[in-house]
């Protein structure tokens, strides 16, 4: 992967290759940035300037045959690990090994692709995705051999805060006697879900949401958008390249968040005057409940955003807000009942809720409780 091919982050392209020029490369190193800003795209073309010499600032250097490799993510000493669940074809014990077919096709096809994407690919429905200590045992086992080439061998953890406690306790081992010249490279967008004594043997990197002029002219260059639908989308992405692809490609159809939204605040108005409404929204949890789990969450993290969103229509700053409705939703008029009376109650019942759902806790019961709050919440002056 070409440096050149990832959007923006110039001072760590910079930061990257001249560290590893002059040979000062970190054993463990933990890119930390939210989803779409490129600390995947990232990591895999530092590993390819490390593992195939390159030199300039780019992986075009002499070592042509170490170049093709990465061009199919096929290195022999480049390994990975990243969540997974049981699925079909693996009953038990899943490893990331079992999946490293998906995995390179993944990388290969979206590489700013985010953790939803994923779980999308392995078709998680009601699990939740781990890195787990057979995982962590794999890794030993990789970086315990001698490299194949004679230099270097790498490990990217992708998402490192979804390593589970024995997973985290047994790579710690790892990062405190690293095999000889072994790098770790961590990813992952939530810093704090990382155990401590992880993070302070590495090396951290912040990685910013990209700015609206890079995704503007990266839809326009790379997928051919029209300027003034790459500028709106850019302005809707939040720094986000990969949410940009998605709204560009209008493949969210799957799930119709802003319908499943409208009708629950919707229900939740009515439910002050109109009994009945409470009925609506037992079935609205029930039917949110039938998602999964990663998907239980991923819609409740779109809510939390919509109400952000509505915040910062009713303190008159629009210029920061981008959501327009595709139903024919009057966000202006829900924005007014949104204020810093009840808005951080609603950010604290529905952040509770997606804390309850990652403990496996009944959903229908979690999403009726918070429907329930929502109503006196929305109505708070």
């Amino acid at each position: 992967m070409q440096f050149s091919e990832i959007l923006g982050q110039e001072h760590i392209k910079n930061h990257l290759t001249r560290s590893a020029s002059l040979g000062r490369i970190p054993h463990a190193q933990l890119f930390v940035g939210p989803e779409g800003s490129g600390t995947l795209p990232m990591a895999i073309a530092y590993a390819q300037y490390i593992l195939c010499n390159n030199q300039d600032g780019e992986n075009n250097g002499s070592n042509e045959s170490c170049n093709l490799k990465f061009q199919k993510i096929s290195h022999p000493d480049l390994h990975f690990a990243y969540p997974t669940v049981t699925t079909d074809s693996v009953k038990k014990s899943p490893k990331s090994i079992d999946f490293i077919t998906d995995w390179r096709e993944f990388i290969l096809k979206t590489p700013y692709g985010g953790l939803f994407d994923w779980y999308s690919v392995l078709g998680v429905q009601n699990k939740q995705g781990e890195i787990r200590v057979d995982d962590a045992q794999e890794i030993l086992k990789s970086l315990s051999l001698k490299s194949y080439e004679g230099g270097y061998k790498i490990m990217i953890v992708w998402m490192a805060d979804k390593l589970n406690i024995a997973a985290s306790n047994k790579l710690l081992k790892l990062l405190e006697e690293p095999p000889e010249k072994t790098i770790f490279i961590l990813i992952s967008e939530n810093e704090e879900d990382i155990i401590q004594t992880i993070r302070s043997r590495c090396q951290v990197l912040h990685f910013n949401g990209l700015n609206e002029a890079i995704i503007s002219e990266a839809l326009i260059s790379r997928e051919q958008a029209d300027p003034s639908l790459a500028s709106k989308i850019a302005h809707q992405a939040q720094g986000n390249y990969n949410v940009a692809l998605h709204l560009l490609h209008d493949d969210n159809e799957e799930y119709p968040f802003e319908e499943w939204f409208i009708t629950w605040v919707r229900a939740a108005f009515r439910a002050k005057k109109d009994a009945s409404a409470i009925q609506d929204l037992i079935l609205w949890s029930e039917k949110i409940a039938t998602l999964g789990r990663e998907g239980q969450k991923k819609f409740l993290e779109y809510c939390i955003e919509m109400f952000r969103q509505a915040l910062l229509l009713n303190y008159e700053t629009p210029e920061l807000v981008y959501f327009e409705s595709k139903i024919g939703f009057k966000f202006a008029s829900f924005a007014a009942f949104i204020t810093g009376n009840n808005i951080h109650e609603i950010y604290a019942e529905i952040s509770d809720a997606i804390y309850h759902i990652e403990r496996n806790g009944n959903a229908k019961i979690i999403l009726t409780d918070l429907s329930i709050k929502l109503t006196r919440l929305i109505h708070k002056k």
